[in-house]
């Protein structure tokens, strides 16, 4: 069953390539959606796909890359919206 899910993640997770490894990580699991910089110091990533896909991205942005440090993800979960066709780095 196709979902979405909104994730806030929280901890050191700008300037350690955390976005990058975020795209790579979903776009091998076939997710699609976004991931960008908010201004306080967290990552916002928005995913689409199926359930099983979601919740395999959720268990690596909790890891995150090697220099990050995660501290917190909030996760919203979302009917599916079938409006991303890829996931990509949003400025």
């Amino acid at each position: 069953m196709s979902a979405g899910v909104k994730l806030t993640v929280k901890g050191r997770v700008q300037g350690v390539g955390y976005r990058w490894f975020v795209v790579h990580e979903a776009q091998n699991l076939g997710a699609t959606g976004y991931v960008k910089n908010l201004y306080n110091g967290d990552v916002e990533v928005e995913a689409a796909g199926e359930r099983s896909q979601l919740e395999a991205l959720i268990a690596k942005v909790r890891k995150g890359p090697a220099f990050a440090r995660v501290t917190e993800v909030i996760i919203e979960w979302k009917e599916f919206s079938g409006r991303y066709t890829s996931f990509t780095v949003e400025f």
